[in-house]
């Protein structure tokens, strides 16, 4: 398996990494428009091969596409990162323009790649990702849920002081401070529901700290995350290599499931070889579906911005 990742900042560079330290790839590309970034990362990484025992070769390019050619699964992650005070909706201007460049070039040299996109605003970039290339659905993939959960599930750990390998926990919806949705009904603590372990206002804060979970950091960092986006990225790639049929929440094409169409949107799916399988239906209750449908209509406004700038 060849992997590409495209942007060698702060989430592709840990992407990458996260994806050769596990195994994945027998050759990894690490790309980025900044002239000798991906090749110095590429090669830091190379010189950790010894001392963490992998074998996969790592390549930095600078905006050189051939380089990526025949790679099964390719990651975007360009684009401008996050700032305190900006909303991922507030790149939607210039990170469209990045993506779509990256999308056809991409397409030029790996007609089969399945699509991961992390770039911001995830939702929409998704969607542009999948309406600019044409390609089946399946192959067209948005990480937002499985980071967007793993933060759920780390503020019911902290909440609950139990570690978070033992907590389960789901976010659908937009990746948004405002459109994502931790479903607490859902969540459980080693098969028993944490509504009958946490009282309602925790669970209700705790819910409230996930949808700003990305904003906090910001606000600490001065800059997007990596961490945890690098280690969602790994876990989705890793879902599909190795053909895990896993069940993990992502951003992709809606086709009347959950009752919206025409959008690209966070939902439950299963993960494996072709990209993504099925959509696996949670059966919502009527406050939770109204809460989807308000989190597709936001969605949707900001994907009208493509039309109008005529990207799409």
């Amino acid at each position: 398996m060849k992997i590409t990742v495209v942007g060698a900042g702060n989430v592709g560079a840990t992407c990458a990494n996260v994806i050769v330290q596990q195994g994945l790839a027998s050759e990894l590309v690490l790309l980025d428009i900044k002239e000798g970034v991906a090749e110095g990362k590429a090669m830091d990484i190379m010189q950790t091969a010894t001392t963490l025992g992998f074998n996969t070769r790592v390549i930095g390019s600078t905006n050189d596409y051939s380089k990526t050619a025949g790679s099964g699964v390719v990651v975007i992650t360009s684009g401008i990162p996050r700032k305190p005070g900006m909303s991922r909706e507030d790149l939607i201007g210039t990170n469209a323009g990045i993506v779509k460049g990256v999308a056809d070039n991409i397409l030029k040299y790996s007609p089969d790649a399945i699509i991961v996109v992390i770039s911001n605003p995830m939702d929409t970039m998704t969607y542009l990702a999948y309406k600019a290339l044409g390609l089946p659905k399946n192959r067209v993939i948005g990480m937002g849920g499985i980071l967007d959960s793993s933060r759920f599930k780390y503020y019911l750990s902290e909440a609950l002081q139990r570690p978070a390998t033992d907590v389960q926990g789901f976010v659908i919806g937009g990746h948004g401070d405002t459109t994502m949705i931790p479903l607490t009904r859902f969540a459980t603590y080693q098969g028993i529901r944490i509504s009958e372990l946490l009282d309602a206002a925790t669970l209700q804060k705790v819910a409230a700290d996930t949808m700003v979970g990305g904003a906090t950091l910001t606000k600490l960092l001065g800059t997007s995350a990596w961490y945890a986006p690098g280690a969602s990225c790994g876990a989705l790639v890793k879902a599909i290599v190795l053909d895990e049929k896993k069940i993990y929440p992502c951003c992709v094409a809606l086709d009347g499931e959950y009752g919206q169409s025409d959008i690209c949107l966070g939902v439950p799916v299963i993960l494996g070889k072709d990209g993504w399988e099925k959509v696996v239906d949670y059966k919502l209750n009527a406050e939770e579906q109204a809460a989807f449908n308000k989190s597709a209509e936001a969605v949707r406004n900001m994907n009208n911005v493509l039309k109008e700038m005529k990207v799409i």
